[in-house]
């Protein structure tokens, strides 16, 4: 089953979403991470910390799962 993960603004970075579910430490290990391990964006190899992530959007990582990314209900 895929995490949810929340967002609070537009959009995510593949480095922020990996620091927030908690698949790395800090956002410096993202770039390091990314070159070591698969890390598929609907589907697709991407390898950049810097993509943009939407609401929708899949984002499986080798051994750490799958995440599906939300958009956080306003109130």
């Amino acid at each position: 089953m895929a995490q949810e993960i929340k967002l609070k603004a537009e959009f995510v970075t593949l480095g922020q979403l990996l620091k927030e579910a908690g698949v790395i430490e800090t956002g410096g290990q993202a770039k390091w991470f990314l070159k070591e391990t698969t890390v598929l964006v609907n589907g697709e190899p991407d390898d950049r910390r810097g993509r943009k992530l939407y609401p929708e959007d899949v984002v499986e990582v080798s051994d750490n799962g799958q995440f599906v990314i939300k958009q956080q209900e306003r109130l």
